[in-house]
């Protein structure tokens, strides 16, 4: 079988890791000089975890990041525009092929799952596990016309589950950029990447979601994405080095539980819907927003008024999108954090994805919101609900200046592992492939 030039002896793995050109590499890919130190010791734990798990053969290091939503609230199932990022907290695997039919993936803190190859449809005991995303994308992958095979793979995560920074897609990408490094010569497009993990999620893990997510991860960098066409979405790339201006962009994970919040996340996207079926439509995206205020006397006989708000989002948002865009691009950050909070304001009040109605108690996110703007109102920060919203994460924007007393604030109130700044990561799922 022969190996990628990606896959290295451990001894070589050690050697690389402590020369310069291993550290050159770690401060690219986690945007800090600080962390190549902290980084080439978690790769040596992740080589150590495969050795001990797998035995100690020639591997590859392979690695996919979180993504944070800088603007596009709930607007990408509606074909909408998102604004995202690729960030520094990832997913990194030492992978190696095993020349059989078989995935086996070891993931720190979460055990051993193992998927046969030889069935790559969807198995209905496997919904909602690692191992239907094991077998979705390679069932993507194949169906696309690309190589799947199997391999062993020991993996460690720094991407909190329930932070809102995508665990889920960074590890769909991660398994897409495991077959595209080992199998198809890194041929496979970080878009057809993402497919095969919104793939993999919808069908085999029985989650419906949009594209974003894995986009973001699988493009790296910041991106301006429009999935008017999602078959085909227009992607424009843009710069976003927020330290560069005077601000740190910080996550708050508030800690509720998502727990029986299925049903409020779903009532989302079914309610654009029902507006859009109203105008013979399938997604917002497809009605002119002004046909839709025209009939709006006509549509509080057909649908919800909910409906009808978490439609003005819809519509607010996805033009927010593209002048945050500017703003971002211009390195004007005075519009970026007034569109930044009319943002936020935007999904409180419309989209209204702030206070769950099934729990009269789970208030997390709306009690990191008003901290961060006792904190942040009068220094120039801002603030907005990150991701799906009810429970889960917030995102800050903070003067440097104000960083430490920020994260301290709202750390003690919610964890201090719960409050930290994000990088932008200049690249997607990236495998470590020395010269």
């Amino acid at each position: 079988m022969s190996l990628s030039p990606a896959v290295h002896t451990m001894d070589f793995w050690e050697t690389y890791l402590s020369a310069p050109e291993g550290a050159e590499a770690l401060r690219f890919l986690y945007a800090e000089q600080s962390q190549s130190a902290f980084q080439a010791e978690r790769c040596r734990r992740v080589l150590r975890g495969f050795a001990e798990r797998f035995g100690a053969s020639p591997v590859a290091l392979i690695s996919a990041p979180g993504r944070t939503e800088l603007c596009g609230n709930h607007t990408d199932h509606q074909h909408g525009r998102v604004l995202a990022a690729a960030v520094s907290l990832d997913l990194v695997a030492a992978v190696r092929p095993n020349g059989t039919d078989m995935i086996r993936l070891f993931s720190e803190g979460y055990g051993e799952s193992t998927v046969s190859l030889t069935s790559l449809s969807p198995i209905p005991q496997e919904t909602g596990t690692t191992a239907a995303l094991l077998r979705g994308v390679a069932a993507a992958l194949r169906q696309s016309g690309y190589c799947a095979g199997g391999f062993d793979a020991f993996l460690v995560s720094d991407v909190p589950e329930g932070s809102g920074l995508s665990s889920s897609a960074a590890l769909e990408v991660l398994l897409g950029t495991i077959h595209n490094t080992l199998f198809n010569a890194g041929v496979i497009p970080p878009m057809e990447l993402a497919k095969a993990g919104q793939f993999a999620e919808n069908t085999f893990f029985g989650k419906p979601c949009g594209l974003m997510d894995q986009a973001a991860s699988a493009l790296g960098g910041a991106h301006c994405i429009d999935f008017k066409d999602p078959e085909h979405p227009e992607v424009r790339k843009l710069p976003c080095d927020f330290s560069a201006h005077g601000y740190s962009l910080f996550i708050v994970n508030a800690g509720g539980s998502h727990a029986g919040l299925t049903q409020e996340y779903a009532d989302i996207p079914a309610e654009m819907r029902a507006v859009a079926e109203c105008f013979g439509s399938s997604v917002l995206r497809e009605v002119p927003p002004t046909a839709f205020r025209a009939a709006l006397p006509a549509l509080r006989t057909r649908v919800t008024d909910r409906a009808l708000l978490r439609a003005m989002h819809f519509y607010a948002e996805n033009e927010r999108v593209l002048h945050m865009a500017q703003a971002l691009k211009a390195g004007d950050m005075a519009a970026y954090r007034a569109l930044m909070l009319e943002s936020g304001a935007s999904s409180m009040a419309l989209l209204q994805n702030i206070y769950p109605l099934s729990s009269t108690t789970e208030r997390s996110v709306s009690l990191a919101l008003a901290l961060a703007q006792e904190c942040l109102g009068t220094c120039g920060g801002a603030w907005r609900v990150h991701g799906g919203g009810f429970a889960g994460t917030i995102q800050t924007l903070v003067p440097n200046a104000e960083a430490e007393t920020f994260r301290a604030a709202l750390g003690s109130v919610f964890g201090a592992d719960r409050c930290y700044p994000l990088a932008v990561r200049p690249v997607g799922g990236w495998a470590l492939a020395p010269h």
